[in-house]
């Protein structure tokens, strides 16, 4: 896993403002986030032994937050501690559980090709789940990477960033929501291999289309997305054709809205 971390700030609103308009929110809660380790924490949730590669500033966020991915299991010796703030994702969460965010890199802008070294240890049958929350020529590199190794690349086109047609061809699936999908599109780099997630509509993967779990209550839907990359890049490490890993994806992100913040609590031990 290569990927950012952020620490979230998270309001409540009754909905989201119009441009110009100024709403009064609750209190602002602390939360742990960033896309990178978002889908690590799914992806180890899920089963999967998982490697982070990342960066956190030299603050108490920082160090906090190696301590909660070690919580959960996931291997953060290849997370550099640099000089600097960790990163921060601002979040307003509307009444009906929509969201709206804003991302301060932090840290997130150390990651850089020096950091690729850690990917040397992949091997077939290993798995590369990548973001675009890091510097999107660091993301190339490290597809390539990966795939010359022999390991499996997917990558998630979030926050959406044009790349090289050279690079979606290493994805196997490029995972892109409806948005992302049509600015795919619109650039003209649609990959051979594109899973399109749609929220309630479900997910579709070439032929393949499988529903969207039901939910009973949305909470917030902050880190769906995420979850859903996680839960489908262990199921896929796991050896799960592309239905069943579609289906538990799915399943880790139906369960993802009906609690508060990206990340669930870490086990206690």
């Amino acid at each position: 896993m290569l990927g950012s971390l952020n620490v979230d700030v998270v309001v409540r609103v009754q909905r989201h403002p119009s441009p110009g308009e100024t709403l009064i929110g609750g209190d602002p809660v602390m939360a742990f986030g960033g896309k990178g380790a978002n889908q690590a924490v799914a992806a180890a949730v899920a089963g999967a032994r998982v490697r982070m590669i990342g960066a956190v500033g030299d603050d108490a966020e920082g160090r906090a937050y190696r301590a909660r991915l070690s919580a959960f299991g996931v291997d953060v010796s290849a997370v550099r501690t640099v000089a600097g703030p960790t990163g921060r994702a601002f979040i307003a969460v509307a009444d009906d559980g929509e969201n709206t965010i804003i991302v301060s890199p932090g840290a997130n802008g150390a990651v850089g090709q020096e950091d690729l070294v850690a990917l040397d240890a992949l091997a077939p049958g290993d798995l590369l789940l990548l973001q675009l929350e890091v510097d999107v020529e660091v993301v190339g590199a490290a597809a390539a990477r990966a795939a010359e190794a022999g390991a499996r690349v997917v990558l998630n086109t979030a926050p959406y960033a044009a790349l090289p047609a050279a690079v979606l061809a290493l994805a196997d699936p490029v995972v892109a929501n409806g948005t992302e999908a049509d600015l795919l599109t619109a650039a003209g780099g649609v990959p051979a291999e594109l899973l399109v997630t749609r929220g309630e509509a479900g997910a579709v993967w070439g032929p393949l289309t499988v529903p969207a779990d039901r939910v009973e209550r949305v909470v917030d839907t902050t880190g769906a997305g995420d979850t859903f990359c996680g839960a489908l890049a262990a199921a896929l490490a796991a050896g799960l054709d592309r239905v069943p890993a579609m289906r538990a994806a799915a399943l880790a992100a139906a369960r993802s809205v009906e609690h508060h913040g990206a990340q669930p609590e870490p086990p206690q031990r």
